[in-house]
C-alpha cells in the first residue's frame, strides 16, 4: 500500500508559512533550508521507480491522483516532475493523452552519463584503455572464483571466442567479437559493482572501437591475420584460467594480454578525446 504523506506535507507547509523567519539567523545569514515539497514529492515518486514498485515503460500516476495523494498544488507535482525528468527517470509527454513514462536506470544510462563527465574533461582514449588495464584483471580474477562458473560466465566466454575463431578472415567482425570477449568477462564477473563500473568503461571503450576501427582504412594491425588470431589465442588463455578456478592465472593472463598491447593494435589514435556521443540512449 502506498503511504501517504499529504499530511505530514501540509504540516510542513503550515510552518513555513507561520514562521518565514525560521530560516534566518539573528545576523540575517540564510540556514541550510529544509527540502522543497516539491523534492519530497520527488523523493517519493523516485523510490517508488527504485524499488521496483513501477517498472520501465509504466506511467506514473496522474496528476489528480497524486494531488490527493500528497494533497499539494499543481505546480509543486510539475516540479516534482521536473526533477524526475531532469534525472533521467522520466519523461513526461504532454496532451491530451499525455503522462509521465518511467526509465528505469540502466548500466547503458550509467556509460553514457560517465562518458560525457569523461568528454567534458578532455580524458584520453589512452587514459580509459589504461583504466580497463588495471580493472578488468580483478574481474576476471573474480569470475575465476564463481562457484557457478560453468554455467554462467564460461559458456558466453566459450561462445564467443568459437565465433571469433570463425569470423577470423573478417577484421570487422572479429574486431567487435574481441571486444565482447571484454564486455561478458566484466558482465559476469560475479559482483554486481564491478560489473556495473568497470562495464561502463567496456562499453564506453567498445563504442569507440564501433566508431573508429570498424572501418577497414584503420583497422591497424588487426588486418592481420597473425594478429586475430594471436588476440584469439590470449582469449583462450583466459578462458582456461577462469574455467579452471585459478584467479591468479586469470588475472596475470589478462594483464599479459594488456601490456602485450592486444587493445592498442587499432590503426586509430587513442590520444583523442573520448566521445559520449556513440552511447546516446
Amino acid at each position: 500500500m502506498l503511504i501517504r504523506i499529504g499530511r505530514a506535507l501540509r504540516a510542513r507547509r503550515a510552518d513555513q508559512l507561520e514562521a518565514p523567519n525560521l530560516n534566518m539567523t539573528v545576523s540575517g545569514k540564510k540556514r541550510l533550508r529544509q527540502p522543497r515539497l516539491a523534492e519530497i514529492v520527488a523523493s517519493s515518486l523516485r523510490a517508488r521507480i527504485l524499488s521496483g514498485a513501477l517498472g520501465d515503460g509504466d506511467l506514473l500516476p496522474k496528476q489528480d491522483e497524486l494531488l490527493t495523494e500528497f494533497g499539494v498544488s499543481p505546480p509543486c507535482i510539475r516540479e516534482a516532475f521536473r526533477i524526475l525528468e531532469t534525472e533521467g527517470l522520466i519523461t513526461v509527454i504532454r496532451g491530451n493523452v499525455g503522462g509521465a513514462v518511467i526509465h528505469v536506470p540502466k548500466p547503458s544510462t550509467a556509460a553514457y552519463m560517465l562518458g560525457l563527465v569523461l568528454q567534458a574533461r578532455k580524458v584520453s582514449l589512452i587514459d580509459l584503455v589504461d583504466a580497463m588495464r588495471l580493472l578488468e584483471p580483478a574481474c576476471a580474477a573474480q569470475a575465476a572464483r564463481r562457484t557457478d562458473r560453468a554455467t554462467t560466465v564460461l559458456p558466453k566466454l566459450r561462445a564467443n571466442i568459437d565465433a571469433s575463431l570463425a569470423a577470423v578472415d573478417d577484421p570487422s567482425t572479429f574486431i567487435g567479437l574481441a571486444r565482447a570477449f571484454h564486455t561478458e568477462l566484466v558482465s559476469g564477473c560475479g559482483n554486481e559493482t564491478m560489473s556495473l563500473v568497470v562495464g561502463a568503461l567496456e562499453k564506453l571503450w567498445s563504442a569507440q572501437v564501433d566508431e573508429l576501427a570498424l572501418n577497414k582504412s584503420v583497422h591497424g594491425t588487426f588486418s592481420d591475420r597473425s594478429v586475430r588470431l594471436s588476440l584469439a589465442q590470449e582469449h583462450e588463455r583466459i578462458y582456461r584460467a577462469i574455467a579452471e578456478g585459478d584467479p591468479l592465472t586469470a588475472e596475470r593472463a589478462i594483464r599479459e594480454h594488456y601490456s602485450g598491447g592486444g587493445e592498442r593494435r587499432h590503426g586509430f589514435d587513442t590520444d583523442i578525446t573520448v566521445i559520449a556521443d556513440s552511447l546516446r540512449p
